[in-house]
């Protein structure tokens, strides 16, 4: 194995595989660490289709689309280790990173001018959510009931209760019912699904699964199993309502509480993180707060579609590429991205007007019709039917930038 690269992606999955792709068009010396014992990521345990409808303009399978990804970087004879763990990265100079990492056959160090960090997400588990109760089994997040089934075929229960309802809880519960068991219901805190649209129709309506909105799941009980859940209705606040607790049989959990950015080596270099995102904070470049560190994926921002992750795997590539030609990005005039009205978080957070940039945006609250404003340049943009559970994508032509001097505002209103 080389020990010296342009680049190297931590995390083989969509954004990884995309970035590695275009690194290696790009003529960069590229090395893929991938921590699992094949490359892929979350995709391949996804039996689903849904995938790829952006990126490779087909209706893919999770698998399908991961395996594509895959096949691709092995044409190309793009180097990767897997079941390789990255322990410390050190950034020596702006332009040299050491990585250390832990494979098969042994402890190796590599360096690198640039990294993309494309490690995905967590799952929130149940301790994050709240719920006390029985220290019992029955109960999974969502990720880990899906790869028991599509994975290694083992169905993890017969009468399910699911907690939340984002694109994996709704998908997970058509796919508990494609194989047989009793979905009770699926639980929601907020008044309105999480998920997408399509996904509450298909998942839900066509499968007549209950959906109980303003409620919450309290405890767990039971004494070897999973017994029963108990809810309590909330108010608007999102409070308790004092004797609406109810008791729900079932004796399998799945929860499906969302999913966190995970950023743990990002946080040992003191990376900027952006509360809004759990994420770090980039510019158009995807590059972080610490210099020729990139990030994409769901370790940027939880997306709805792998196929903007792939994208971005993508943008961050093309950005390791123009750090490498200049040396870096000192000369550029930063301006902050401001985030006003119904807007609750937004990627990225800087620009330069260097090059066309896309941004992603998700809302607090649902709207019917939306008007996205960016201030500084009178550019709008009209969507109809935009909720928190879908990321909205803009792209803004460079050329726009050129009259905003230190903030570019983006509000959204009705």
């Amino acid at each position: 194995m080389n020990k010296e690269y342009d680049i190297v992606i931590i995390g083989g999955g969509a954004a990884g595989l995309a970035g590695a792709l275009k690194a290696s068009e790009l003529q960069l010396k590229t090395l893929i660490v991938e921590n699992n014992q094949r490359l892929g990521g979350i995709p391949f345990q996804c039996a689903h289709p849904g995938f790829g409808n952006f990126y490779y303009n087909e209706n893919l399978t999770g698998s399908e689309y991961s395996e594509r990804l895959t096949q691709s970087i092995i044409r190309k004879k793009i180097p990767f280790l897997t079941n390789a763990h990255v322990t410390k990265i050190q950034q020596l100079t702006p332009s040299k990173n050491s990585i250390k990492i832990i494979t098969q056959k042994g402890i190796q160090e590599v360096s690198a001018s640039t990294i993309l960090y494309a490690t995905g997400a967590r799952e929130r588990h149940v301790y994050e959510t709240g719920i006390t109760g029985d220290r019992i089994s029955g109960v999974y997040t969502a990720g880990e009931a899906q790869t028991l089934m599509d994975v290694y075929g083992i169905m993890p229960g017969k009468k399910i209760v699911i907690i939340g309802s984002g694109d994996i809880g709704l998908i997970m519960a058509r796919r508990f019912a494609l194989e047989g068991a009793e979905i009770v219901c699926v639980i929601e805190l907020f008044s309105y699904p999480g998920g997408l649209t399509r996904n509450v129709v298909q998942c839900l309506h066509d499968f007549n699964i209950p959906l109980l909105t303003n409620r919450r799941v309290t405890k767990i009980k039971g004494e070897k199993r999973v017994e029963k859940v108990i809810t309590v209705n909330v108010d608007k606040n999102l409070d308790p309502i004092i004797g609406s607790e109810q008791e729900i049989s079932c004796d399998t959990v799945a929860l499906a509480t969302g999913l966190v950015p995970y950023t743990k080596k990002l946080q040992e270099l003191h990376v900027l993180l952006d509360p809004a995102t759990k994420g770090p904070v980039v510019n158009e470049y995807l590059e972080t707060s610490i210099p020729g560190i990139f990030v994409a994926g769901n370790a940027l921002a939880i997306n709805d579609y792998v196929d903007y992750a792939s994208d971005q795997g993508e943008l961050a590539a093309a950005g390791a590429k123009y750090f490498i030609e200049t040396k870096g990005m000192q000369k550029e005039h930063w301006k902050s991205v401001e985030k006003k009205g119904n807007i609750r978080l937004i990627v990225p957070q800087y620009i330069s007007g260097g090059r066309d940039v896309t941004f992603y945006l998700r809302v607090q609250k649902p709207m019917p019709k939306a008007t996205i404003h960016f201030q500084e340049i009178g550019k709008s943009y009209e969507k109809q039917g935009v909720t928190p559970s879908e990321m909205i994508k803009i792209s803004v032509k460079k050329e726009e930038f050129l009259q905003v001097k230190d903030t570019l505002t983006v509000e959204i209103t009705k």
